[in-house]
């Protein structure tokens, strides 16, 4: 059921057997901007909460706003335009922006993203959602802090100063589309560094801190269950990436997906493919936040 919100309507009526009008039950704004999950020097870090357009389902998915590990603002109205199929799903979606490149780094930002997730699940009840059933999606740059949550998730430190540090970060599914799953060929001079990770100012790592936030280094067999979808043609992010964390998780026994579309670049998500797209993403939280919960 809905969290609602009592609104005491105050009578008018002089009369004396004429007392306030009852408590009137209405919905909660649709979209909740800027939500503060956090500060970092002096400055907010904020999400945007989109709940569902029919009966939420109790399901909670991160919507990553990264590319290239750059998060901008924009109008609730437009970002919701990337994930509104899960919205008619009855998932409530919340789009987390992070410290932003080049200000900030990628280390950083995956502290961020994990501080977000802590965040909400704080605050699942105010959110109407479970706490354990937290899913997290991204593109590109999203889709590789999407999987850094999948497979650096901890539980919360209990003697940690910080209240939220005593959350857990774990999450229970994950969507990454066109993710870079290896930060090091960024460093490594070969021939897999492609020479368009140099328009990236977030690339520029040690290779020690390459190394501990690739994905791909990361797998451990209690890794959150993983879709991967590649497009066939990504000069940007080749889909060998896709192939290494598949080959990763199958060792490690994570339960995982690799989707590689045939013809497809960087942008995944064409009118050819989008409504196939989609579905495969609802259906994969559905298998793995749902499971166990009646459906309608």
């Amino acid at each position: 059921m809905k969290t609602v919100l009592a609104v005491l309507v105050l009578s008018l009526c002089a009369a004396p057997w004429c007392g306030a009008e009852p408590a009137v039950e209405v919905a909660p704004p649709q979209i909740e901007p800027d939500v503060v999950y956090g500060h970092k020097d002096g400055l907010a870090m904020t999400m945007d909460v989109f709940r569902p357009e029919g009966e939420a389902n109790k399901a909670a998915i991160l919507f990553m706003v990264s590319g290239g590990w750059y998060s901008r603002w924009a109008p609730p109205e437009q970002t919701r335009a990337f994930f509104g199929f899960y919205l008619k799903e009855g998932y409530t979606v919340f789009a987390v922006r992070h410290g932003s490149s080049p200000k900030y780094t990628i280390p950083e930002a995956v502290s961020d993203v994990r501080r977000a997730v802590r965040f909400v699940r704080q605050n699942a009840e105010r959110f109407d959602i479970d706490s354990e059933r937290i899913g997290v999606t991204g593109a590109s740059a999203g889709g590789h802090l999407s999987l850094m949550l999948g497979t650096t998730g901890e539980d919360g430190q209990a003697d940690a100063a910080d209240p939220l540090r005593k959350v857990s970060s774990r999450v229970q599914a994950v969507v990454a589309l066109v993710p870079p799953t290896d930060l090091r060929v960024a460093v490594w001079d070969s021939p897999d560094s492609l020479p368009a990770y140099r328009n990236f100012p977030a690339l520029n790592l040690s290779m020690d801190k390459a190394e501990k936030h690739s994905p791909l280094v990361q797998v451990t067999p209690d890794d959150a269950p993983t879709l991967v979808m590649m497009g066939g043609e990504d000069k940007l992010v080749p889909p060998v990436h896709g192939e290494w964390i598949d080959e990763a998780m199958t060792e490690a026994k994570v339960p995982h997906k690799l989707v590689i579309v045939p013809g497809a670049g960087h942008n995944l998500l064409t009118p050819a493919n989008l409504t196939k797209l989609q579905q495969t993403m609802v259906d994969w939280f559905d298998e793995h936040l749902l499971e166990g919960e009646e459906k309608e």
